[in-house]
């Protein structure tokens, strides 16, 4: 019997430890940019540790270039995710709450842009673009990242559509609400975590990807395009020190959904335990 015990608190500390060392792995490439963003580096490259310093904090906007790329990520990540928003929110709605004709090949084709390689989507959406004689610049890049960014939205907010119970709506309908009311005041505050997480994502994935922005930026430069050009050159520390604010700024963003997830559940389940005390006390 004791044996049996020290095998299972052997296998469950090897787990753990294995564990550990998964996100161990999963993080450091995360903690070298946080730890590197303080690197007291001299000249253009910042692979070799030199000391702490704060100067590159104090200037993080003093290349003009890696300033305006930042800013065209993060314009292209807000419009993208707006874009992806009001689409991904209404086809889950129809996908979840209506049956019709075509609704399988709906759900296919929703699936299929996150099942398709990058480089693929990227060539193609390149030759429609060349082939409607459209200039490859930020209009087609909005266009390219809320093909892929609809179908995240879609998944993230069926999910929660999926756990939401229909009859609320039915009665908010008995009730005299019409499609609008209804959905405004009582479908998108139940389904809202679902939504923040939905445009979280969508912003992360716009701001990060590179091959379908490799594509068809033309003349555009991303955050992510600069970084790669100034790897040739030397990667400028500023480069992680923003990289350190996104990551920060995501990080805050899914904490603050979290937490208004957590009290939601705890004011549904507390609503929850005071109708059924006061239907046994009625009773």
């Amino acid at each position: 019997m004791g044996a049996r015990i020290d095998l299972s608190r052997l296998r469950g500390g090897l787990l753990g430890l294995w564990a550990t060392l998964v996100g161990l792995f999963l993080c450091l490439p995360v903690l070298l940019i946080v730890l590197f963003s303080f690197n007291d580096n001299r000249g253009r490259f910042n692979f070799t540790w030199q000391g702490f310093t704060l100067e590159h904090w104090k200037h993080p906007f003093a290349d003009p270039d890696l300033a305006k790329a930042l800013e065209n990520s993060l314009l292209i990540a807000l419009v993208t995710t707006a874009i992806a928003l009001v689409l991904g929110v209404s086809l889950a709605l129809r996908l979840v709450r209506h049956r019709f004709r075509g609704r399988g090949a709906a759900e296919f084709f929703v699936f299929l842009p996150m099942a398709t390689p990058e480089v693929v989507m990227g060539a193609s959406l390149l030759a429609m673009f060349l082939v409607m004689g459209f200039d490859t610049g930020f209009v087609t890049l909005v266009i390219a990242h809320t093909m892929f960014c609809v179908s995240y939205v879609v998944v993230t907010v069926r999910a929660r559509l999926e756990g939401m119970d229909p009859f609320i709506e039915e009665a908010a309908r008995d009730l005299g609400a019409g499609p609008l009311s209804g959905f405004r005041l009582v479908t998108l505050p139940m389904i809202a975590p679902g939504v923040a997480a939905a445009a979280v994502l969508s912003a992360a994935l716009s701001i990060d990807d590179y091959v379908i922005t490799s594509f068809n930026a033309g003349q555009t430069t991303t955050f992510p395009l600069f970084i790669f050009g100034a790897t040739r050159q030397g990667v400028p520390p500023e480069v992680n020190v923003l990289a350190t604010m996104l990551l920060l700024a995501v990080v805050a963003l899914m904490a603050v959904n979290l937490l208004v997830q957590r009290a939601l559940a705890r004011r549904d389940r507390d609503r929850g335990w005071d109708e059924a005390q006061h239907a046994r006390g009625a009773a």
